[in-house]
């Protein structure tokens, strides 16, 4: 891995709105991600979504609590801060947004170019909502991306697997690497990767989705040393 990476992690906040599929094995694989990025002085960046309290930043169609505010990420509420296990440092990033995409309305762009970044690696949640928009939004920027599957979740495994799918299918320069191998990349170790090498590489009708998820792993487990 070169040394122009940064590890960007993804609303990782005390938010309890929504019940994630094996969130614990997210915080722990995290964890262990911050650990080695700070050990060996990668750049940590953060994302917390926070809505205004008043709802008067809300996109159309946003839920509403009873009082015409945000039913969720509530500005100025514990909910929003980070996760205690996972809490930033006093010189750690920590970028605010109001949608789904890090980089829509913020200055996280103008701050990895400040520090010479090329490559995010990318973690946090939902797979298939805010980590699926900022990956997007990262390649149309120029950045190469590594995504870490079993650092990320959303609300199912299907969910998950289908954004993964996904990404793995348009976003032409993404590698997906499980947190065991991004250590490894970190460490400047060999590792096990996927970089797909076509567009549309994991393209599959709907009774095929099961099979499909299986190739797919079969790309990200390491089934010996």
């Amino acid at each position: 891995m070169n040394n122009k990476n940064a590890l960007l992690i993804i609303d990782m906040q005390q938010e309890d709105g929504f019940v994630l599929d094996h969130f614990d094995t997210v915080q722990t694989n995290t964890a262990a991600l911050l650990e080695t990025a700070r050990r060996l002085r990668v750049p940590v960046i953060y994302t917390r979504h926070i809505n205004q309290a008043d709802g008067s930043d809300l996109p159309h169609g946003e839920p509403l609590a009873a009082d015409g505010g945000p039913s969720s990420y509530r500005a100025s509420t514990r909910q929003v801060e980070i996760i205690e296990r996972l809490a930033p440092q006093p010189e750690e990033i920590v970028i605010d947004k109001s949608r789904y995409s890090a980089f829509h309305r913020t200055d996280l762009d103008a701050r990895l170019k400040a520090l010479g970044v090329d490559t995010l690696i990318i973690c946090g949640v939902q797979t298939d909502v805010c980590v699926l928009s900022t990956a997007f939004d990262a390649f149309a920027l120029g950045f190469h991306i590594q995504l870490v599957s079993d650092a990320c979740t959303t609300t199912t495994p299907a969910g998950h697997y289908s954004a993964l799918l996904i990404m793995a299918n348009w976003v032409y320069a993404l590698e997906i690497l499980t947190c065991a191998e991004c250590l490894r990349a970190l460490e400047n170790r060999k590792y096990l990767s996927l970089i797909p090498e076509r567009p549309d590489l994991f393209a599959h009708q709907p009774h095929e989705l099961e099979s499909t998820i299986a190739r797919l792993q079969t790309h990200l487990v390491r089934t010996q040393e």
